[in-house]
């Protein structure tokens, strides 16, 4: 059985230009990963905001406020929000781009867009937001389109990581900033038993109880494990172009929120 908390394998992060990366702790054919990826979304589109409370035990509503509240972004700014989901981030930064800015709500997944549609809509939140279907390896915009391009909890899903960020690099302004909000590496030691155990004991559990889909959740804690760890995403985003690379660990490194400029 693999280890939980092994190292991903570097052989595997390039996704497009290697024969196979990995889902979850499987290893596939790099042309299939988006197609199995796509399945999970799905599958899990309806209980998403569920699918995070259990995950994160409700802390990730807290992670994504400071996440969005520490954002370099003002009024009048044009935002893409990648992986956008159900539209958690894109609600929260509505308030800070007010009435003269705009947000591109983007997603592969067409069930989690229409998802984050919805909701908005059933909100009476139609103003100001922009809902385009996109791979984020091959964004569909010009060069320098956006003051703020942010991906939460989206990244580790992307076959082919490194061209995702030359590519939020590519549409950010020049003086942009982009981040990146995503499960990370554990860093107390004391603590990785028990995270462990919630991940592949409890989690998929509680996903056949609450969403009758212990498998997609069991993924989803697998993915964790093989994202790479702070560090090597901000070497990752530095060699993507990205000036004053850095980034923060929340909850003793459950989530870490990384950051970049466009110099």
């Amino acid at each position: 059985m693999n280890d939980p908390r092994q190292k991903p394998d570097p052989s595997q992060k390039l996704g497009a230009t290697s024969g196979t990366t990995h889902f979850g702790f499987r290893d596939v054919p790099t042309g299939e990963k988006q197609k199995l990826v796509g399945q999970v979304f799905s599958s899990v589109a309806r209980n998403y905001d569920l699918m995070n409370d259990l995950m994160s035990m409700g802390i990730h509503r807290v992670w994504k406020r400071y996440f969005v509240g520490t954002c370099q972004v003002k009024r009048g700014d044009r935002v893409l929000d990648l992986a956008g989901g159900t539209g958690d981030i894109a609600l929260l930064l509505r308030d800070r781009v007010g009435d003269t800015g705009s947000i591109v709500l983007g997603d592969i997944n067409g069930a989690m867009l229409r998802t984050g549609r919805d909701r908005m809509t059933d909100m009476g939140k139609v103003a100001g937001f922009e809902y385009v279907q996109m791979n984020a390896e091959k964004l569909p915009f010009p060069d320098g389109s956006f003051d703020l391009v942010t991906i939460a909890f989206g990244l580790r899903n992307v076959t082919d990581k490194d061209a995702a960020l030359r590519e939020m690099h590519r549409v950010l302004k020049v003086g942009g900033q982009a981040r990146v909000l995503e499960f990370s590496e554990v860093k107390a030691e004391w603590f990785k038993p028990i995270y462990d155990f919630h991940s592949f004991q409890v989690l998929p559990r509680l996903g056949k109880l609450f969403a009758n889909d212990a498998d997609s959740y069991q993924y989803l804690a697998e993915s964790i494990r093989k994202h790479p760890p702070q560090d090597e995403l901000k070497s990752m985003m530095q060699a993507a172009g990205f000036g004053r690379c850095d980034y923060r660990n929340l909850s003793a490194g459950i989530v870490a929120i990384h950051t970049g400029y466009k110099v």
